[in-house]
């Protein structure tokens, strides 16, 4: 790394050091997010326009990779379609959607199949492998049940906007002119990586704050983007037990959370992926009191203009409301 470089990544890091200064302060984490669901507050919030053709892209190839999971409060913007492009989405949302209540209703039947031979076997003579495959079977129909419920209900469901690492979240992004939103993997492979370190560094849904200048020096000041949020969980050990917390901010605003962005080319000629990371930091006192590490940056609405479109502007710039 050259001197110039050096200075540069400093001054990259104090310019995000002001703008979390300045964002709209909350105890937020960023294991697992609850998204926007309202496709119209993207719009407002944003001056985003959907890019229909990606979207369509997206769902389509859901339908023959079982990877790609997208959150059912994001289907439910194609619930009336009212073009082509929209009809193509809700025909293949309900492909899909059928496919999987097929796969449930099997499931469903041999479990309990497997349930009533469990039973069978316990009453005429109790074994610990009879009573473990019992338990199993219980737990899968149960689990299955909830979500062919999930899968056939009309009415939304709060758990339906929830994201975890891997599965598919709308980004508001900068495309030259356009402000775009598109469909985004929440767990970034970065250019040149090898697919296999999805696996080997799980954690690459978030960019640690302290690795900008070093892991992240091709994205930061270069290919920026943001997720709106409305809350986040966290998983913390308490004495032991795993406990899920939930991080809601005060006053309920939706977050626009500080992303990098990356768009990986399959070198076999596959698909590419777009898939991002949420820019976390040091907690607050009371947000490390709590038993967490890291907090999201919640950027203001009048930084989101230079957040997006960071090309040709000095760093410093971003911190600056226009």
């Amino acid at each position: 790394m050259t001197g110039n470089d050096r200075a540069q990544e400093r001054v990259l890091l104090r310019t995000l050091w002001s703008l979390e200064q300045s964002h709209r302060r909350g105890p937020f984490m960023c294991y697992s997010a609850q998204i926007q669901s309202a496709y119209m507050k993207y719009l407002r919030e944003t001056g985003a326009e959907m890019d229909i053709d990606q979207f369509v892209e997206i769902f389509g190839a859901r339908n023959s990779d079982s990877s790609i999971r997208i959150p059912r409060a994001v289907e439910r913007w194609f619930d009336e379609p009212k073009t082509d492009a929209e009809r193509k989405i809700k025909s293949l949302i309900d492909e899909y959607r059928a496919t999987e209540v097929a796969k449930l209703e099997r499931e469903v039947f041999a479990q309990r199949k497997r349930l009533a031979d469990a039973e069978r076997t316990l009453a005429a003579k109790p074994t610990k492998a009879a009573a473990e495959s019992q338990r199993i079977a219980t737990n899968k129909i149960e689990s299955a049940m909830t979500r062919l419920e999930r899968l056939k209900a009309v009415k939304p469901h709060v758990a339906e906007a929830r994201i975890f690492p891997l599965h598919y979240a709308p980004i508001v992004m900068q495309d030259g002119a356009r402000r775009v939103l598109r469909l985004a993997r929440y767990h970034c492979r970065k250019p040149g990586e090898s697919a296999a370190v999805d696996r080997q560094l799980p954690g690459l849904y978030n960019a640690r704050r302290d690795s900008l200048g070093k892991y992240w020096k091709n994205q930061f000041g270069a290919a920026h983007g943001v997720m709106l949020a409305e809350s986040f969980f966290e998983n913390v050990d308490r004495n032991g037990k795993n406990e899920v917390l939930h991080f809601i901010p005060k006053p309920a605003a939706t977050m626009l959370i500080a992303c990098l962005i990356a768009k990986w080319l399959d070198p076999t000629g596959g698909r590419p992926l777009l898939s991002f990371a949420a820019i976390t930091d040091e907690p607050p006192p009371e947000v490390a009191a709590a038993g967490h590490d890291r907090m999201i940056i919640n950027l203001k609405p009048e930084h989101l203009d230079a957040w997006l479109t960071p090309h040709g502007r000095s760093p410093e710039a971003w911190a600056r409301p226009r």
